[in-house]
């Protein structure tokens, strides 16, 4: 849920007990809309890599029985996370892996995660259990991502805004990791118990 049609805002948190997380959200008035539901993501790119290094994505994502596709531009820096999103469903993610790569385009990066969705009917906060560790994203206008920040128990200091990329070559270099990708395989995490 884009804070203006087109436009995604949001900020990112640690979480360290999801199950705190999910009563503070009922507290905050949050319904889950969506139970935790493993999702798959391919970034595609140019074998020059023109996308990444013009700060844009172009991702493929299944989430469970929904499949979407996304592009995304150079998103712009301060307190919170801000870029253009122009996005789609589609019917069949194996033809439109084979349109991208028709075009040009090639798989350069896989994320997967179990997502939670959860909304109170003015934003989205989504809970994401990652091979690098848990995580939500407050998503909506930059004012109710800080009230509910607020409401959540994060503070200022814990607002991230790299995308899930960034932080995952980050934990790459802190735990040495050859993973080339951050799949629960590659990065030798067990699947969350669900």
């Amino acid at each position: 849920m884009s804070a203006t049609p087109g436009k995604e805002v949001e900020i990112k948190f640690i979480v360290r007990d999801i199950a705190a997380l999910a009563t503070a959200l009922r507290a905050a008035g949050f319904r889950e809309k969506t139970a935790s539901t493993f999702e798959s993501n391919t970034l595609y790119d140019t074998a020059a890599g023109e996308l990444r290094a013009a700060g844009s994505i172009l991702r493929l994502r299944v989430y469970g029985e929904r499949c979407t596709l996304t592009h995304k531009s150079r998103g712009e820096s301060g307190r919170h996370k801000s870029r253009v999103e122009h996005e789609t469903q589609v019917s069949n993610a194996a033809e439109a892996d084979a349109i991208l790569r028709a075009l040009g385009y090639a798989p350069a990066f896989v994320y997967e995660k179990f997502r939670a969705e959860w909304s109170d009917g003015q934003g989205e906060v989504v809970v994401d259990r990652t091979p690098i560790g848990d995580l939500a994203e407050i998503e909506g206008a930059p004012e109710w991502i800080d009230r509910t920040a607020r409401l959540l128990g994060v503070a200022d200091a814990d607002y991230i805004t790299s995308s899930y990329g960034e932080l995952f070559f980050r934990w790459k270099q802190q735990n040495g990791s050859a993973a080339r990708n951050m799949t629960f395989a590659e990065c030798g995490t067990p699947r969350p118990e669900l």
